[in-house]
């Protein structure tokens, strides 16, 4: 096993042990390496096709769905790898005997992962340990970082194209780029300059998925409001549903009416309640519980079954492990699995249902002091777009300083204290901006507002990091300025898996610059590396809330 994909790899630079820090096993971990490495060679041959004119949607969802399913705490099932793999190797082939019907010919040797084949699971077991296609197989270093980037960065996409994809809303061409930049990932010949390229040409990709997902989002449920979440319970069973997706979400809500349960969301569900459509429900109540990482004791106090769509599981406790609920690509040996729906119907959450029935009510979680009781949200760019006049003229008289951008996601480290500390920092003529997790780590203290306007606005989910970019641009436009970097704006994020890592390279595809990105630098960037995206973007790791706060209202 090596694993440095996330922002908690052992002394960051990487989880070479029998169990990774996020509690996926050396056995599933190499697995997922070698399924990417059979989804690489479905790129090659995939890109080949598409570049001959035949493209193939089902075989690019299929590497779009492998590269989500491989996020940090999304699956932790060597069965669920195993089977994706079988499916991989009979994609690849498949792909390539069209190829070779077609009349294509391709010079020069083959990559293995457009080959490499096993004939039962001891093999495929035996390939995986001995660390086919993991990163180790990549002396150079500057490569490797530079390839995980791409990688990282594609895994994002993934997540966000698929959100998309239930909501039937797909892109031929972010499709035809994933299997051409999981090509390039076994192409020895491109030198650093290429690959540098790839992954700037990633971040705008990244920006094109991220407005695909907006207008299927928008599309389906409405443009986010700003609304008022609660954040208490009350004496009815519950299930929580966690995650990302809205669709799940909108099943389970139509499935539940009239039953007497409520539904509460938890972590980057949150957002769902900004969607004017979701308003008609009476059965979702409100937010139970904060980030991801402290579930296990909110899971405890929750005491119904509880739905995870995405990733951001953590390895249950056995005490409620009988409770969790999987969905979509997420997988953990021991949890009942809902299936996929069948087109043109909704998924089966009718054992959770029936769970939930059995369960008592979810105990009320105690609010810490100077928290308060409910959580406002739903600033997304038409939301803000609507408040734009009251925002300028704000930052005309001065009422307003300056901007942070404070999004990503959230920890379990204390060190990330100190995007709490930053918050209680920032003088009251600044104003934060936020999306994803890494709000809960203020999004409830009482910061009050610059004439009406709340000093946190937060925008949603990770994907909605787009609506930030826009508000950003628009604000450009409106002050006139050439450059967006000239505005009272500063970035201060937090990253801990890969959609952080696209919004990132998404952002630098835009042309900002002077980002603060924290808890630490990711560890997969090679000293060289690092020094290109310090000397050219600006990027710079964080240091103390203090300090960092004075440098950017200083505008440093």
């Amino acid at each position: 096993m090596f694993c440095h994909q996330c922002q908690e790899a052992m002394k960051n630079t990487g989880c070479a042990v029998a169990k990774g820090v996020c509690g996926k096993t050396s056995e599933v971990s190499d697995l997922q390496d070698l399924l990417l490495h059979v989804c690489k060679g479905i790129g090659f041959w995939g890109a080949k096709l598409a570049a001959a004119g035949t493209y193939d949607e089902a075989a690019a969802f299929f590497v779009d769905k492998a590269l989500f399913a491989t996020i940090t705490n999304a699956n932790f099932s060597d069965k669920d790898f195993l089977a994706w793999i079988r499916e991989a190797l009979s994609v690849r082939d498949k792909l390539r005997a069209a190829f070779t019907k077609a009349g294509g010919k391709v010079e020069g040797a083959l990559p293995d992962a457009a080959t490499w084949s096993a004939k039962d699971e001891a093999a495929m077991r035996a390939a995986a340990a001995s660390g086919k296609g993991g990163w180790m197989e990549i002396a150079n270093e500057d490569v490797r970082s530079l390839r995980s980037l791409v990688l990282y960065g594609l895994k994002g996409i993934a997540a966000y194209a698929e959100h998309a994809y239930v909501l039937g809303k797909a892109s031929k061409d972010l499709f035809t780029f994933i299997l051409r930049a999981m090509a390039a990932l076994v192409d020895d010949s491109l030198s650093a300059d290429a690959l540098t390229a790839l992954v700037l040409e990633t971040g705008k990709f990244g920006v094109d998925a991220m407005a695909l997902l907006d207008g299927a989002n928008t599309g389906a449920y409405g443009s986010p409001r700003i609304t008022k979440v609660k954040t208490g319970v009350r004496g009815k069973p519950g299930i929580l549903i966690s995650g990302h997706d809205l669709r799940d979400l909108h099943d389970l809500l139509e499935q539940t009416k009239g039953t007497g349960i409520d539904v509460y969301t938890h972590g980057e569900m949150l957002p769902a309640h900004y969607y004017p459509f979701f308003a008609k429900y009476d059965n979702l109540y409100g937010n139970y519980g904060s980030s991801w990482w402290a579930q296990g004791p909110e899971i405890e106090a929750f005491n119904g079954p509880v739905l995870f769509t995405t990733n951001c599981l953590v390895p249950p406790r056995e005490s409620h492990k009988s409770r969790i609920f999987t969905t979509g690509v997420v997988g953990f040996e021991g949890c009942v699995h809902i299936a996929d729906r069948v087109e043109g119907t909704m998924k089966d959450f009718g054992p959770i249902i029936a769970l939930a029935r059995k369960c008592a009510p979810p105990k009320e979680l105690d609010t810490p002091q100077g928290y308060t009781d409910e959580i406002v949200g739903g600033f997304a760019h038409d939301q803000v777009f609507a408040l734009a006049d009251s925002v300028v003229q704000a930052v005309k008289s001065g009422a307003i300083k300056r901007f942070v951008v404070m999004a990503g996601c959230d920890g379990r480290q204390n060190s990330r204290s100190y995007f709490t500390d930053v918050a209680q920092e920032l003088p009251k003529d600044a104003v934060i901006l936020t999306a994803g997790c890494a709000k809960y780590r203020y999004n409830r203290l009482d910061l009050g507002d610059i004439g009406g306007i709340p000093r946190v606005l937060d925008a949603g989910q990770c994907n909605d990091s787009y609506s930030l970019a826009l508000i950003a641009l628009k604000l450009k436009e409106i002050f006139g300025l050439a450059d967006v970097n000239d505005l009272p704006l500063s970035f201060d994020l937090a990253w801990y898996e890969q959609k952080a890592v696209l919004v990132l390279l998404a952002l630098l595809y835009l042309g900002f610059k002077n980002i603060r990105l924290g808890p630490t630098l990711p560890g997969f960037l090679s000293p060289a590396v690092a020094k290109v995206l310090v000397e050219k973007f600006g990027i710079r790791g964080i240091t103390e809330a203090k300090a960092d706060v004075a440098a950017m209202m200083a505008g440093r």
